[in-house]
């Protein structure tokens, strides 16, 4: 066993899948030689060559573009975002093209993009988004938020051999702080659509996902300190396929139900649960659906208008106490 950063993770899954498939290749801007502006594939360009380590133009359109291209030819490329917040320059290529390719053209498209999203790094307006709503609505892709690092590693190797296109979201500020004993041997795989319970409990549930989880584990613990309540955390771990019966499950152990993320609250993956929750087991609620989101402005640089404006433990905290006592 050997401590391994979530960045780390991420960098040995993407390895792995490529020492096992020729097939697989890295396309996107500074990956070789610098290894990304986070390092995450430091080491591959030496390791595979230039032929599967390929510095782009800053084009984040003809990126998505070549490696579709790639993907409908049989190869399964990875792409990287240097900062997720700038797939916004490849939205119509992704969505108009990508995601529908299989749909009307019968073309397999097997290319992950992947990327450093989220805030909490003073990283301001254009280097903090977490993007994933804008991609919730359109078929045929998939959305993958890992939050430690085992499912980095599990979950990338599992986008990557999938057969339709995956948007992989790491969040930065998990790519050092997170850490985790893995196995150097056994192979991990993580199968996307599957949720796990981070932290079980029974008094009520926090459904959440990426750096959240953390957040909802330590506003967890402080509430079972201080008021006794036992708070199960439900980490979705992939958006798109969403678990339905995980939280549907952890519902009917605790039937209170608060759900956070760290993307703005309009327009948010937590509508969209809700409403889930509200078709599928609204007979097991005791208390309304509550959501902890970031308010709806651009995230700005300054440290203190960052932590006001993004969920913090104590909102969730609060939050929890609400549910609790209605």
């Amino acid at each position: 066993m050997a401590e391994t950063t979530y960045l780390e993770a991420i960098r040995q899954g993407i390895a792995e899948e490529m020492e096992r498939d020729p097939r697989v290749f890295l396309l996107g801007e500074d990956i070789g030689a610098l290894g990304g502006p986070f390092r995450v594939t430091e080491g591959l360009l030496d390791r595979f060559g230039p032929t599967r380590v390929i510095d782009t133009p800053v084009s984040e359109l003809a990126i998505v573009g070549a490696a579709a291209g790639a993907a409908h030819m049989g190869l399964r490329p990875v792409c990287e975002m240097q900062f997720i917040d700038f797939i916004a320059c490849a939205y119509d290529m992704i969505t108009n093209y990508v995601a529908t390719a299989r749909y009307r053209g019968g073309l397999s498209t097997p290319l992950v993009i992947r990327g450093p999203s989220g805030g909490y790094v003073r990283g301001g307006p254009f280097h903090s988004q977490n993007p994933e709503a804008a991609f919730l609505h359109t078929p045929g892709l998939k959305l993958v938020c890992p939050a430690t690092a085992r499912d980095a590693k599990g979950l990338i190797k599992s986008a990557i051999r999938d057969d339709d296109p995956v948007l992989y979201f790491e969040h930065k500020y998990l790519y050092r702080r997170v850490k985790e004993d893995l196995p150097a041997d056994p192979e991990i795989l993580v199968p996307l659509g599957s949720a796990r319970v981070a932290r079980a409990g029974h008094h009520l549930t926090v459904v959440t996902w990426s750096a959240m989880v953390w957040k909802a584990l330590e506003a967890a613990e402080r509430l079972d300190r201080e008021d006794g309540l036992s708070v199960e955390v439900l980490d979705l771990r992939s958006l798109v396929p969403l678990d339905d019966a995980a939280i549907v499950a952890s519902l009917q152990r605790t039937n209170r139900v608060l759900i956070a993320h760290e993307d703005t609250r309009t327009g948010g993956m937590a509508g969209e649960i809700a409403a889930r929750i509200n078709e599928l087991a609204f007979e097991w609620l005791d208390a309304p659906v509550r959501r902890v989101c970031a308010h709806d402005v651009p995230l700005p640089y300054a440290p203190p208008l960052e932590d006001y404006i993004l969920p913090q433990a104590e909102d969730l905290v609060a939050a929890c106490r609400w549910l609790a006592n209605y």
